[in-house]
């Protein structure tokens, strides 16, 4: 008797808790195969990008450029938010306030939206690794309880007959394992990864206010 008998043989309950933790499984590395390639650019990126923007001779001249060096997209949209809050007029509410209370609403915007980017799949990954091993022992005891019904009806039970399809349906909990286990690594990885990241982005977007801030007072003072 194969490993797989008792999911052949087993009813409906059985079935779906391994096709859930094929799906769960097939999710969790498709965003983890993301993410590493995501977090790979991000932590070359970043730096770059940032490195390029300050040596640049001005704000329109470092948006130009940062294409380039940004292929994710983190920092780009910092310095074309920093760009509309200079261009914007103030003929709506958008526009209305001092420049500091404008810069820090539409900079908070793109770094949220930023990060809301750094941060997909996380829930993904976090749900994988919290339920997989729950779906895995469901499949083990519905598994279980089938085979002893089964052997009830059949009038017959002795410990070899049980130990065989008992120890079937125990793969399922070390599947829902099997799951989890790369899911909780992954989350906990890519979240300190995104800590670092996130940390070099609010540090810019302060710096980046900063400077828009005092190049136009600058200006104004002429």
């Amino acid at each position: 008797m194969d490993s797989l008998h008792w999911l052949r043989q087993g009813d409906a309950v059985t079935q779906a808790s391994a096709l859930l933790l094929l799906a769960m499984s097939v999710a969790s590395w498709v965003v983890i195969f993301w993410k590493l390639r995501l977090m790979r650019r991000a932590h070359v990126d970043v730096p770059r990008s940032t490195a390029a923007f300050w040596q640049a001779p001005s704000l329109a001249v470092a948006a130009e450029r940062l294409p380039a060096f940004d292929r994710e997209g983190l920092v780009l949209p910092l310095v074309r938010a920093a760009q509309q809050v200079e261009q914007a007029g103030a003929a709506t509410l958008a526009g209305q306030g001092s420049l500091s209370q404008r810069l820090t609403r539409v900079l908070r915007d793109a770094l949220h939206g930023v990060l809301g980017k750094l941060q997909f799949g996380q829930v993904l990954l976090a749900t994988v690794g919290s339920t997989a091993p729950f779906v895995g022992l469901l499949g083990t005891v519905w598994g279980i309880y089938h085979a002893l019904t089964a052997m009830a009806g059949a009038g017959q039970i002795s410990i070899e007959r049980v130990a065989g399809p008992v120890g079937e349906a125990l793969i399922m909990t070390a599947a829902g394992l099997t799951v989890a286990i790369p899911a909780v690594l992954a989350y906990n990885w890519f979240g300190r990864v995104i800590g670092r990241i996130e940390a070099d982005l609010e540090g810019f977007a302060r710096d980046l206010r900063e400077l828009v801030i005092d190049t136009n007072a600058a200006d104004s003072g002429r």
